[in-house]
């Protein structure tokens, strides 16, 4: 497959900078793959479409601080620092701008060295084993240092951090966020588990992936970078029980997507688990885990409209993406979603 077969006009004016004034009062595209038909609602309207006794599977991932701002000892090159993955101890994988001025023995000073980073291992795109160099408690440290990982079409920092995580975040290790998640309310879940449906939590930490544009002319050559996903016992066995009770599963977000397909292409169940994958779901990829999805609208020629597509077919999804240009919902991280009835 081409990538151009995934590529659509978008205005620049659509990108939205900044998230809606209340979580679920952004818009919301409701799409019917089997008709092939859709409505336009407001988020909170979701609840219409939900059924007592659905299953909605949610990414409980926390956001770090993980963008950092320092110095390089000796030259005093700026040089920005984003963490992706923790490998052991205080050593963990980041993506380093102005990489190529960061050799093993460079050390980069933040806050005036109130944390350091060393240099103790080199990757291919940018990506540099570091380790950090603190007194006290790093997370609370890092917590004074380090900014939100807005991605680049976000131009300035939120006002608000807590705007950059879901009301359900938990597991602290992601470098952004599961942004799917972020139209709901503690009353709007709560009026969700009041009808009947189940709530239940998988962790799937984000990384480079998220940040990686498709550069490959054939999608088929791109390789996907692998995330960090945990499932526990109690949900596997709940999510076994809807399957064989043929309840609807559905998922909140791409990220609770590739976990739930990851585990289920690998065991052929659900099971309690903690792994890495680096699935890349497209057209051409039988489902085998989730019946709905609730997403946000995603970058041209991205992985992520490629998973869309395929669960209602590359066209239907240029089409829907089409509509949402033309009615102005707003699109990416703090944009609009859209609600799919793929079964």
């Amino acid at each position: 497959m081409d990538i151009s077969l995934f590529d659509f006009e978008l205005p620049e004016e659509l990108i939205a900078q900044s998230p809606a004034t209340k979580r679920d009062e952004s818009r919301l595209l409701v799409i019917d793959n089997e008709s092939k038909t859709y409505e336009d609602k407001v988020f909170h309207d979701i609840i219409d479409y939900l059924r007592p006794g659905d299953v909605l599977v949610r990414n409980n991932t926390k956001v770090l601080p993980a963008r950092l701002f320092g110095v390089k000892e000796g030259t005093g090159a700026h040089v920005e620092v984003l963490l992706l993955k923790q490998i052991e101890g205080d050593t963990w994988e980041c993506l380093t701008g102005n990489a190529k001025a960061i050799k093993i023995g460079s050390v980069i000073s933040f806050k005036d060295g109130l944390l350091k980073a060393e240099c103790v291992g080199r990757k291919d795109e940018g990506i540099r084993l570091m380790k950090f160099i603190y007194k006290g408690i790093f997370l609370e440290i890092l917590n004074e240092v380090g900014n939100m990982p807005l991605p680049p079409y976000i131009k300035k920092q939120c006002a608000d951090n807590s705007r950059y995580q879901t009301v359900y975040a938990k597991v602290l290790g992601s470098a952004a966020a599961p942004t799917a998640g972020f139209h709901f309310t503690e009353e709007l879940l709560d009026k969700i588990r009041q009808k009947g449906i189940e709530i239940l939590d998988v962790t799937l930490h984000i990384g480079l992936g998220t940040f990686k544009p498709v550069k490959e002319q054939k999608v088929e050559d791109h390789v996907m970078h692998t995330e960090h996903y945990e499932m526990s016992k109690e949900v596997a066995e709940k999510l076994n029980k809807a399957k064989r009770e043929s309840r609807r599963i559905i998922a909140v977000g791409t990220t609770a997507t590739r976990t739930l397909e990851a585990i289920m292409q690998k065991h052929g169940k659900f099971v309690e688990t903690s792994d890495d994958t680096a699935i890349f779901i497209k057209p051409g990829y039988e489902f085998k885990a989730i019946d709905c999805l609730i997403t946000n609208f995603h970058l041209p020629k991205s992985t992520l409209i490629m998973l869309v597509s395929a669960l209602i077919g590359r066209e239907f999804c240029l089409e829907i993406y089409r509509h949402a240009v033309e009615k102005r919902y707003r699109f990416f991280s703090f944009g609009d979603s859209m609600f799919i009835h793929a079964k």
